[in-house]
């Protein structure tokens, strides 16, 4: 196994871990409590937003093991050029290299 894909498999089971912790904040039983229910709403906005940021990250890092497997992971998907390592460790599913980012 390669090193960007055992990078990218450890990001995803993190990325896992952390969804299935929102989800299970989101399903909580409500409070009687106004006050507490008050705050229960914006906890949940929140919780619901970063529900979906770290699903999204989870397709980026899906796509990213795709790219990976077919051997296009290191090549931007615009330029056709490589992706420097370092932009790969800071960013594991980014698909173009710095040039094309901007």
């Amino acid at each position: 196994m390669t090193e960007a894909r055992q990078q990218l498999l450890s990001l995803q089971l993190q990325l896992q871990t952390r969804l299935e912790k929102v989800r299970t904040d989101l399903k909580r039983l409500t409070s009687a409590d106004s006050q507490e229910q008050a705050q229960q709403r914006e906890n949940d906005e929140v919780l619901q937003e970063l529900e979906k940021h770290l699903s999204d990250e989870l397709d980026l890092v899906a796509f990213a093991l795709a790219r990976e497997a077919a051997g296009q992971y290191w090549h931007c998907s615009a330029c056709g050029d490589d992706i420097a390592k370092e932009r790969l460790n800071a960013v594991p599913y980014t698909i173009h290299c710095q040039r094309c980012a901007l």
